[in-house]
């Protein structure tokens, strides 16, 4: 069968690391209340050179790199931002120019923090029909500057940062096929007020600030992640003792115990990258996926679940043997 197959992973932080105790120095918290709330204890910033483009690129150099593959061979980007580098054209287009890989398919795909899942659910729709032979997923956030600095129940969560996988359109076969298995996404527009930005071109002509009302994203985030995981479960006959690694959304600390009991995993099947980088919305799930991946936790043939849940509310899983 015609499958999408991971072949290289990759991710990008800035040069800026703030830790709790800096961000206690401006707004008013500490660092004992962040980490016993959320699990964070630091976050990356962009610099002002520094932007969702440029993260996005660097993160696909190491993902191509890990793959062995030139960049002239990729003919699909697609990345997932809800912080462009400008509202046109895409920022896959300024990432395809970049690398240098003119001619093929490029746009963005908007889902906040599920962007990477709906990319990856494209991007492998794409590859199996034949659309394209190799795709580049990227998440890619500057967050930083769409935050408001003295709401302190907002400013602590998120950071800025990029992850990347190369997928590549391969036959698989044997009881055991490499490459995605099966992807479930869901949108209810019905929650807008609860996590957004209050500004756009079409409506203030600003950019806006992210807005949200964290105890009702939590519940929300809970019940509808462990809901679509089980979803792709029971679309393969699976179960959660199948799964070799869970890598969630690292939103915060809390909601990741929270979706592991639910699903009975133990924690030590969980990539956990939210107390280094905080909340990087669409490039948290590819950034803990190169976490694992680097470090020797992810192996080749792993099932490794993904999930994310973000604004809009957007939500999604996908099941993957690496």
């Amino acid at each position: 069968m015609l499958r999408s197959v991971v072949i290289g992973t990759g991710s990008a932080l800035p040069r800026t690391v703030v830790s709790n105790a800096e961000l206690a120095a401006r707004v008013d918290t500490t660092d004992e209340w962040i980490v016993e709330r959320t699990g964070i204890r630091q976050r990356y910033v962009a610099e002002p050179d520094e932007t969702t483009a440029t993260l996005a690129t660097e993160a696909s150099r190491q993902a191509l790199a890990a793959a062995g593959i030139d960049a002239k061979d990729v003919d699909l980007i697609v990345l997932a931002t809800a912080t462009p580098d400008q509202t046109f054209p895409a920022t896959a287009t300024i990432v395809q120019h970049a690398l240098g890989c003119h001619g093929g398919i490029a746009f963005d795909v908007a889902a906040v923090c599920s962007g990477f899942l709906y990319a990856m659910g494209v991007a492998d729709s794409m590859l199996r029909t034949g659309m394209a032979k190799r795709a580049l997923v990227i998440g890619s956030e500057t967050f930083s500057r769409i935050l408001d600095w003295e709401d302190r129940t907002t400013c602590v969560l998120f950071g800025d940062g990029a992850g990347a996988v190369l997928l590549e359109a391969r036959e698989e076969a044997g009881d055991e096929p490499r490459g995605v298995i099966s992807t479930r996404l869901h949108a209810d527009g019905n929650h807008n007020e609860l996590l957004y930005v209050d500004g756009g071109a079409s409506t203030t002509g600003t950019v806006g600030k992210l807005r949200m009302k964290g105890r009702e994203v939590f519940r929300h985030a809970v019940v509808n992640l462990a809901s679509v995981l089980r979803e792709v479960l029971d679309d393969t006959g699976l179960t959660t003792a199948d799964i070799d690694w869970l890598v969630p959304h690292q939103a915060n600390a809390r909601i990741l115990d929270a979706t592991a009991r639910k699903l009975d995993m133990p924690v030590e099947k969980v990539i956990v990258t939210v107390d280094q980088h905080a909340n990087t919305s669409a490039a948290s799930v590819p950034l803990a996926l190169d976490a694992g991946v680097r470090d020797g936790r992810i192996k080749p043939g792993d099932l490794v679940m993904l999930e994310a849940m973000g604004g809009g509310f957007t939500w999604g899983a996908c099941l993957v043997r690496m």
